[in-house]
């Protein structure tokens, strides 16, 4: 099996394969064959099973962004964008990945390729960091980038991610400002934007709550029961939790050496605690966000508890 020379990233790049006396001919076996992913011309990635699904696509896309902007087509210009968004790790609803995003700090100038969209407009020095080794706009520029490209829910999503990733309010707000275009979803999430909000599906949940005219809930209350403390996705008052149950919930809380279904069980023994010191507990899923379906579940325990009018 042929040995590629991969970079810190993971990338095998033609120029290290050739100095490592392979071809392009190997190079171009490997992507027949299925063992090398092309990301961009010149640069590749082993295949894996980690690129599988939702989770895997997202690495993948970071890849590509970071082989973008490494190789010599992605020259110097910072990653932007939801392409930024992936290098920082920002998760995002819905993201478009048709191609690789670039701003080039310029009002004029852009350009749209089969793999690269460079955007033009200005930016400021404090608006470019670096992450992993390569130039991206910073997480706030990026939050307000992705946020002017997307609805509501889009944008709520971005400026939750940013602010639990510890970015600050006030560099976005002034970002947002500046923008001329496609910012009305944006400025109105903004005021919203909560960043103990955990999840992608916690903030959509958040983001359809506000849209259907419901009222706001407390996140990440905590509540000591017998067994422990407990915090909870959504708390209405003292009578109505809400919980969020995202594909990968019991994965992420799992303890070392714990089984999922062993994770589950703990789940609902904490559901039961909330149950017996007097809450009502009610669950969604991501399916269920996607249909539509989550207000209809949420909205009769509102209802229930005197916070909707029936």
């Amino acid at each position: 099996m042929t040995q590629f020379p991969c970079d810190r990233h993971g990338l095998i790049r033609r120029s290290a394969a050739l100095a490592a006396d392979l071809t392009d001919d190997d190079l171009r076996a490997g992507v027949k064959s299925g063992s090398l992913l092309r990301l961009t011309p010149g640069v590749y990635v082993e295949s894996d099973d980690q690129f599988d699904g939702p989770a895997g696509s997202d690495r993948l896309y970071r890849l590509r962004s970071l082989a973008v902007a490494t190789a010599e087509i992605g020259g110097s210009l910072p990653s932007s964008h939801v392409s930024a968004a992936a290098v920082h790790r920002l998760p995002l609803l819905a993201p478009t990945r048709t191609r690789v995003h670039l701003t080039n700090g310029k009002a004029a100038g852009g350009k749209t390729t089969r793999l690269r969209h460079i955007h033009a407009a200005p930016l400021s020095d404090d608006e470019v960091t670096v992450v992993d080794g390569v130039s991206v706009t910073s997480l706030s520029r990026t939050a307000v980038d992705v946020a002017g490209d997307g609805n509501f829910a889009q944008a709520l999503t971005a400026f939750d991610g940013a602010l639990r990733a510890g970015a600050d309010l006030e560099p976005m707000a002034a970002a947002l400002s500046r923008r001329r275009v496609g910012a009305r979803s944006a400025r109105r999430a903004l005021p919203l934007a909560d960043g103990r909000s955990e999840s992608v599906g916690e903030s959509w949940s958040r983001a359809q709550m506000i849209d259907a005219g419901f009222p706001a809930p407390t996140l990440q209350r905590e509540f000591r029961c017998r067994a422990g403390r407990y915090r909870c996705d959504f708390c209405w008052g003292d009578k109505l939790i809400g919980e969020f149950d995202g594909a990968v919930k019991y994965g992420r809380y799992r303890r070392p050496g714990e089984s999922i279904n062993a994770a589950v069980l703990r789940e609902k023994s904490r559901e039961d605690e909330l149950r017996a010191i007097g809450f009502m507990v009610v669950r969604w899923t991501w399916p269920m966000l996607q249909r539509g379906e989550m207000l209809d579940v949420l909205r009769p325990w509102l209802q229930h508890v005197n916070l909707v009018a029936a």
